[in-house]
């Protein structure tokens, strides 16, 4: 009996990472030594600290039931302090304050909130294949906003048809940014929110990556800039600054409006976040500083030695600010996608295709740094062999 596949189904691309760990898997079983250098998950285990957290809460009985509604109050109130702690944004945490089971399942989440078929959704090209698919689901219409080198991979609010910017209803942006590895100051954030303020659009920031930045610039909120607590929403995630990607857990912030919309969306769809993962992610917020430093100084020592040893191989690469990601230029008279299967052919190292996160990514392939610096070093070795052949 043949099934036939709902028309949205058909509206997405092949989910990016799908195929490449087909791929992967399929060198791995021919017994290749890859480098996997191409889906952003942490290496190193969750600090030991938060597992005991997580421990003490997994034996309390009082957290064996459905975990229903915005998350436990003493999570929001973590979450607000940690906010206010880090970026000086003072918000209430029963009512501006959201638990997600991770930001993807947010970010995933809000369309079908506030976006309505033939609706329009600016969407960053390229960017988080979620962005794309959310709005797909929602029966809205992306519409992709180039991020070009030429503008430090920045949307130009300009370059918006007018025709598309009279039907959007919501605008994601992501800094620091995957997968270019940009940041964005303050003064975009600013003409970020009187551009929606304007024309009337939520301004939807995913900040998955606020904590993973380096010598000692720290990326501001979209609430640091003035008036954005009207139109923004900000995601933020506990996967990549404490290494928790697979506990799933992170949080919303926004105007209490928002919250409640999505509230009801998620109300509806799932149970909420496990209670004893939500107190290992207050143990997290309430970790000295020493946790997420020693997590950056990391990441800093892997960049320092990789992104260098790209460009002294002839690789057009910039030197990251945050993020820990590596956005290099394909060599000239390459394809992205061509490429990474002769990396993943020729040289087992795995990287991501730029143009599997949109049309603007051709030319460009991403590696992440979440791989020790023996590997990093032996993907080196690869890629300057490869060159000579």
């Amino acid at each position: 009996m043949k099934f036939e596949l709902a028309a949205r189904l058909s509206k997405l691309p092949p989910y990016l990472f799908i195929e490449i760990d087909k791929k992967k898997k399929a060198a791995l079983a021919a017994g290749v030594d890859l480098v996997d250098l191409g889906v952003g998950d942490p290496d190193r285990p969750t600090p030991a600290p938060l597992l005991a957290a997580l421990s003490r809460a997994a034996a309390n009985p009082a957290y064996h039931q459905y975990p229903l509604g915005a998350g436990l109050p003493e999570f929001r109130k973590a979450a607000a302090d940690w906010v206010e702690h880090r970026f000086g944004v003072k918000v209430e945490p029963a009512t501006q304050v959201l638990a997600l089971i991770g930001t993807k399942e947010g970010i995933g989440h809000l369309p079908l909130a506030f976006v309505n078929p033939g609706d329009r959704v600016l969407c960053p090209d390229p960017g988080y294949p979620v962005y794309h698919a959310g709005t797909v689901f929602s029966g809205g219409v992306p519409v992709r906003m180039p991020l070009l080198s030429q503008n430090d991979f920045l949307p130009d609010f300009g370059k918006i048809p007018a025709a598309q910017l009279k039907r959007a209803r919501l605008m994601w942006l992501n800094y620091p940014n995957n997968p270019t590895a940009a940041t964005a100051p303050l003064s975009f954030f600013a003409e970020a929110v009187r551009f929606c303020r304007k024309h009337g659009l939520i301004l939807a920031h995913d900040m998955a990556y606020s904590e993973i930045y380096y010598d000692g610039a720290r990326p501001p909120s979209i609430f640091e800039a003035p008036g954005a607590k009207d139109v923004a929403i900000e995601f933020h995630s506990l996967s990549k600054t404490y290494n928790m990607t697979g506990w799933r857990v992170g949080f919303a912030v926004a105007r209490p409006e928002l919250i409640a919309a999505l509230a009801a969306v998620k109300g509806n769809l799932d149970s909420g976040v496990v209670s004893a993962i939500q107190a290992m992610a207050i143990e997290a917020f309430r970790a000295p500083a020493e946790m997420t430093d020693s997590i950056r100084r990391l990441y800093q020592a892997r960049r320092d030695l990789f992104v260098p040893g790209l460009q002294a191989l002839g690789f057009d690469v910039r030197l990251p600010k945050a993020s820990f990601y590596v956005w290099v230029k394909v060599p000239k008279g390459k394809k992205s996608a061509a490429f990474c299967t002769e990396l993943l052919e020729k040289a087992g190292i795995v990287a991501t295709p730029g143009n599997g996160f949109g049309a603007a990514g051709e030319g460009y392939f991403r590696m992440t740094l979440t791989a020790p610096e023996e590997r990093l070093k032996l993907a080196l070795d690869r890629l300057a062999k490869l060159k000579r052949r």
